[in-house]
């Protein structure tokens, strides 16, 4: 009767989305990425580049996600950008997601030619993460550096888009 019961729960729950697989989508160049991701319009793009196996890039994750529920509905859009090994999608960057909780829109770019697209984010950019570029239109801001917390990257954010 108890394994009967765990899988009912197991089923209700994941009926209600809680245990769901995120979504991921593969870039294998930098050109599919913006073209599909980032329009020319009035919504803010908050873009951020990190990985899994990027220490700092995980602590500040949980700022991006809680900023992401906070701005639904405003013209703010949260697009992280993995730069995991396409190889590693199942067996890394989907666990690492389901078990966090993340919700915000994931996807990974498996562009290895770092020398071409990194100076199109930024001509400045060392490459180095976690990164995170805002895009409006044809305006763009782009930070090499980690952010300490929601409030830090709010304010980032809506300094840059309310300019």
């Amino acid at each position: 009767m108890g394994n009967f019961l765990k899988v009912c729960v197991f089923l209700f729950l994941t009926s209600q989305g809680l245990f769901a697989q995120p979504t991921v989508t593969v870039f294998d160049k930098y050109e599919q990425l913006e073209k599909e991701l980032v329009m020319s319009n009035d919504t803010c793009y908050v873009i951020n580049f990190w990985a899994t196996w990027c220490g700092p890039c995980v602590k500040e994750l949980p700022y991006f996600e809680t900023f992401s529920k906070e701005i639904q509905g405003q013209k703010i859009k949260v697009i992280l950008v993995s730069l995991d090994f396409k190889a590693q999608v199942q067996t890394r960057l989907i666990p690492f997601l389901t078990s966090g909780g993340y919700a915000s829109k994931v996807v990974v770019l498996a562009d290895k030619d770092y020398n071409t697209w990194l100076p199109l984010v930024d001509p400045e950019w060392s490459g180095a993460i976690p990164a995170t570029l805002l895009v409006t239109g044809k305006r763009r801001l782009f930070a090499e550096r980690s952010f300490e917390s929601t409030g830090e990257l709010r304010d980032f954010v809506h300094t840059f888009s309310q300019q």
